[in-house]
């Protein structure tokens, strides 16, 4: 789906999909996770600068305890020991989806649950905060933050806080542990449209049916901050060489103004405030991450968003 102004320029669906079918997003999750955290931060239900530990103590001990703090969640700065390779068919990632349900069991491992794995992780020996680590663990240690910050499932906090005063036009789901824990990370599934309409509001500075749904100032950080070093020191430069990461959000060049959420097998969206478009994108490409398929697509993006803004 593509808007320009706030105006529907182009809706497609195929293999079955329709306006009314949710679709995984997958890491698209983490940018929604990221602008929830601004919401309660100005509700004053959460100090993105506090320890991970004041929210949840049992964390001590694992390389979320000591000055592993909020910040370093949103930012993924964490210097966790952990491998994000999605095609690895043992290690880190397998251990995580096996806790989250979304791998078989292996009758030679102990069944686990997302908490208790969480609870298991150890640093690597980098600081926290000098380098942009991409793991989506953090993410899920974060909703568990907002859970306890707010005394709500993490379902209940996004419903109550952001979809519902989005003006959503579906419900949204998300997937949940053994022990009804919710993936964070990458388990929510919502339809086009709403994710359209939830990239026009992060476009239109938070506001969404005249309603400030999203504070202003967190949108502007998600744009003009981070760490540009960070992100140079970290593990997707390839994607995005200029790039940036705030909040749960790529600056995807910062000498320009578009800003993306971003998921594995497909899922975008790309909002380009000075060509005032957003593109949605739901999809099941074959693989994981596929650098030539995404730089395709990004050119995509620029070539609808400048034709729109007529500039080409």
């Amino acid at each position: 789906m593509v808007s320009h102004r706030g105006q529907v320029a182009f809706e497609w669906y195929a293999h079955g999909l329709t306006p009314d079918t949710p679709h995984l997003i997958f890491s698209v999750s983490k940018s929604v996770a990221g602008t929830l955290g601004g919401i309660l931060a100005d509700h004053g239900k959460l100090d993105p600068d506090a320890p991970v530990t004041r929210y949840i103590p049992e964390m001590e001990g694992s390389v979320y305890g000591g000055s592993c703090t909020v910040r370093h969640l949103l930012d993924m700065s964490v210097g966790i020991r952990f491998d994000e390779d999605y095609m690895a068919r043992d290690g880190d990632v397998m251990n995580y989806r096996r806790s989250t349900g979304w791998e078989l069991p292996d009758p030679a491992i102990p069944p686990s649950n997302l908490r208790d794995y969480l609870r298991t992780l150890r640093p690597n020996g980098a600081p926290h905060g000098e380098t942009f680590h991409y793991v989506s663990t953090n993410t899920d240690v974060l909703g568990w933050v907002y859970e306890r910050a707010c005394g709500l499932s993490y379902a209940k906090i996004l419903s109550h806080y952001l979809w519902q005063p989005m003006g959503a036009e579906h419900d949204a789901y998300i997937t949940v542990d053994s022990r009804g824990a919710g993936r964070v990370a990458g388990g929510i599934c919502a339809t086009l449209r709403d994710l359209a309409r939830f990239g026009e509001m992060m476009r239109n500075h938070g506001i969404s049916n005249g309603r400030q749904v999203v504070p202003g100032w967190w949108i502007d950080d998600i744009r003009q901050n981070g760490n540009a070093e960070a992100w140079s020191r970290g593990d997707l430069t390839k994607v995005f060489p200029n790039g940036n990461y705030r909040n749960k959000w790529y600056t995807l060049d910062r000498r320009e103004t578009p800003f993306a959420a971003v998921g594995i097998h497909g899922q975008w969206i790309y909002i380009d405030p000075a060509n005032e478009t957003v593109i949605a994108r739901v999809s099941s490409q074959p693989l994981p991450m596929d650098l030539d398929l995404d730089h395709m697509w990004m050119r995509g993006y620029r070539a609808i968003a400048a034709r729109l803004a007529g500039k080409s």
